[in-house]
């Protein structure tokens, strides 16, 4: 097996481009931005993007969010939700919010999650996929006549039928209050529900309510703050100054983190050896009876 080894110089530039991907997207259209257009980009979008920032998840009316969606979570069109668009300057008033495919050529009309069935998306009672259907409103099925629509009789790890389940598009203003997590700002495109690691897992495996996992500190709305910062002179930060000043907060929770981790393993080391000592201790008292 190869083993590729880099530098410290390569390593921080995969990580600007790791960052850069996470922030623009596809809105480059393939091509990298230079410098100045990277810069112009973050100063126009994402003011933007931190105040009209969409949750979308997927769970059934008044129970729990089954299914956060992130970036990567495919639609009912078989594209990503970072496919369909995510970013207004205006968040429209009707309701419910269409986030239309971007995709040239697709008919998705909205981002509309289906439940997975192990690596899958389940299938229809026709017995065909969601990818045999139209992407169309009404997903009618390409490959038999008398299907009137996708319609699942999978039932979800919640116990209800996906039938009962719905793709819930809502603002923040709208999810808080519903009493539901809006986890902290980030600069990042398409962040859809994730609010934190265990948001990753559906809803009834999740570690707590928040998205967040447990013991997470209380953040804030720290890159709401860092973007709100005024210089001496009344101007507002740059787009670069907010993105590095939310890095170096990042980097003090997951100092954080590490110190946790250590401790824990500090404890269960310490439990072993005492552990340990106790068996000896009872197995030299067992041979002095003798």
């Amino acid at each position: 097996m190869e083993r590729i080894i880099i530098d410290r110089d390569a390593s921080v530039a995969i990580e600007e481009y790791l960052e850069y991907r996470r922030i623009v997207g596809d809105d480059d259209g393939g091509r990298l931005f230079v410098p100045e257009e990277y810069e112009e980009y973050k100063r126009k979008v994402l003011p933007a993007r931190l105040r009209n920032r969409l949750y979308v998840s997927c769970g059934v009316p008044g129970g729990i969010d089954c299914k956060l969606i992130g970036p990567e979570t495919p639609c009912f069109c078989s594209h990503r939700y970072k496919q369909h668009q995510t970013d207004f300057e205006q968040v429209p008033e009707e309701r419910p919010l269409a986030l239309p495919c971007r995709v040239r050529g697709c008919r998705c009309a909205s981002y509309l999650y289906v439940l997975q069935s192990g690596p899958q998306a389940a299938r229809c009672r026709c017995k065909h996929s969601a990818q045999d259907h139209s992407e169309a409103p009404g997903h009618l099925c390409g490959k038999c006549s008398t299907c009137t629509g996708f319609h699942s009789p999978y039932t979800c790890g919640c116990g209800q039928p996906s039938s009962a389940h719905q793709t819930l598009v809502e603002t923040r203003e709208e999810r808080e209050g519903r009493g539901r997590p809006v986890g902290r700002d980030v600069p990042y495109a398409a962040m859809g529900g994730l609010t934190g690691f265990s948001s990753l897992a559906d809803g009834y495996l999740r570690l707590d309510p928040s998205g967040t996992g447990a013991h997470m500190p209380a953040l804030g709305s720290r890159f709401e703050e860092a973007c709100s910062v005024q210089t001496s002179d009344g101007a507002g930060s740059s787009g670069a100054e907010c993105v590095e000043d939310w890095r170096s907060r990042e980097d003090r929770d997951m100092a954080f983190f590490e110190r946790r981790y250590q401790e824990r393993l500090k404890m269960e080391k310490a439990a072993k050896q005492k552990a340990s000592s106790s068996k000896a201790k009872t197995r030299s008292e067992r041979s002095h009876r003798k």
